[in-house]
């Protein structure tokens, strides 16, 4: 199923979801050039039959990143998601059209946030206070660990994630806390394991 694949990306020009289709045969033959329709930003996409390379502008950061994945990750399966080493949200999303416009309407409303709220200490104050006391229930079960077998950790606050870090190890676990999205996941979690270093 699915002899089509979807590109999703946030413009960092004029703030607009950018979302183009393109055959796996197309893809597997040609550079793509997939340009948003106000002609200031364009994702393009190379690749060698192996891996792809991709250049991708960020809605988030405003940059452009330069990304490589397997050509099976881009040609086959649900979907990846590339994320902003700056925000490390995800600014791009590649796969099933459907999964493509639902992960592009979360980005636009987090994209919109990081522009409208600069001022604000959290990209979301009321998805960032749900994520806190999430957690503090995950803890208070006992649910939070290191793969290092430590239970010591420490929290620290980001502007749209959470960072637990290993106090042993040194080991980390991000969790975006910034959408709607973000807190689902995070309450669908029993436990927490913190990757050692």
């Amino acid at each position: 199923m699915g002899e089509t694949r979807s590109f999703g990306f946030i413009c960092p020009e004029c703030g607009k979801a950018v979302v183009a289709q393109r055959s796996k045969f197309a893809l597997s033959a040609a550079a793509a050039h997939m340009e948003c329709e106000c002609e200031k930003a364009a994702m393009q996409v190379e690749t060698d039959g192996v891996k792809f390379r991709l250049w991708v502008p960020c809605g988030l950061c405003g940059e452009t990143h330069q990304a490589e994945c397997r050509a099976e990750s881009i040609l086959e399966g649900r979907g990846i998601g590339l994320a902003c080493p700056k925000t490390h949200q995800i600014c791009c999303y590649i796969g099933e059209e459907q999964q493509v416009m639902r992960q592009m309407e979360q980005l636009a409303i987090l994209a919109q946030k990081e522009k409208n709220e600069d001022s604000e200490t959290f990209t979301d104050n009321v998805i960032m206070y749900e994520v806190l006391s999430e957690l503090k229930d995950i803890a208070a079960r006992g649910g939070i660990h290191c793969t290092c077998g430590s239970k010591d950790y420490a929290i620290q606050v980001r502007r749209a994630a959470v960072d637990l870090v290993c106090k042993q190890c040194g080991g980390k676990l991000r969790l975006p806390a910034a959408t709607d999205e973000d807190l689902d996941r995070l309450c669908c979690q029993m436990t927490l394991n913190i990757k050692s270093k």
